[in-house]
């Protein structure tokens, strides 16, 4: 039987090499991870000033510093806008938060993966924020006093000693949620985004066989992951030892 002749041979053909549809999964690709890289830095933003208000919160609680007056008030009213965020973003289905952003919020624009950085920004940032909070509250308590003793306020202390040992104790968890992120991008094609699996569904459609193009994308995806999953446990590994 000649090589060429195979089912999986021609199907590869018709799905990467016909009319260069191979450039269509670098195309989809890219968006992908401009959608994540985007999506990732909007989470950071947000996740990092979400966690600071509740870690205030919380720590000024614990040790009432501004209990009664009106900064208390303030960052108590603060804290429960930040929960009720929290709430809504993390008990709602990403791809419904999706298309409220694309259909309602930003109906005027036609940039598709600007509104997919923005709606997957604001759900990622629901779990960063708690990634950091977590974080942030596993420093003991030592460390916010030893803050103080050298003559640093609050702000001081989070900047130059809380947050770097933050840092280090939630990257690997971090990275997990990047990965985890990318994944979630694959149901932008439902507000007609062209990234990497809605450009295997177009592909699909117009070859009139699904299993090779989706295939394609799925092992696209699997070896992304992988090589991500192989950088954090590196990252992981090096952590371990800088603590010896």
């Amino acid at each position: 039987m000649n090589f060429s002749d195979l089912w999986i041979v021609n199907e590869l053909k018709r799905t990467l090499l016909v009319d260069d549809r191979y450039m269509m999964y670098v195309n989809g690709f890219i968006n992908t991870l401009k959608i994540t890289g985007g999506a990732l830095i909007v989470g950071l933003i947000i996740g990092i000033i979400i966690a600071a208000i509740r870690t205030s919160y919380d720590k000024n609680k614990e040790t009432l510093q501004l209990k009664g007056g009106i900064g208390y008030g303030i960052l108590s009213i603060v804290n429960w806008i930040c929960k009720v965020y929290l709430t809504v973003i993390r008990g709602t289905p990403v791809v419904v938060q999706l298309m409220i952003m694309y259909f309602v919020v930003f109906a005027s624009s036609s940039n598709g993966v600007l509104v997919g950085i923005v709606a997957f920004g604001i759900n990622s940032a629901a779990y960063v924020a708690e990634i950091f909070r977590a974080g942030i509250m596993s420093v003991d308590q030592g460390q916010f006093e030893a803050g103080r003793s050298i003559g640093f306020n609050y702000f001081q202390t989070m900047r130059y000693i809380i947050i770097p040992q933050m840092f280090k104790a939630v990257l690997p968890t971090l990275l997990n949620e990047f990965i985890a992120l990318l994944k979630e991008t694959s149901v932008a094609g439902y507000v007609g985004v062209i990234e990497l699996t809605k450009t295997g569904n177009i592909i699909g459609g117009r070859i009139y066989e699904y299993f090779i193009p989706l295939g394609i994308v799925a092992i696209i995806y699997l070896v992304t992951v992988l090589i991500l999953t192989a950088l954090v446990g590196k990252v992981e590994r090096r952590l371990r030892k800088s603590e010896r």
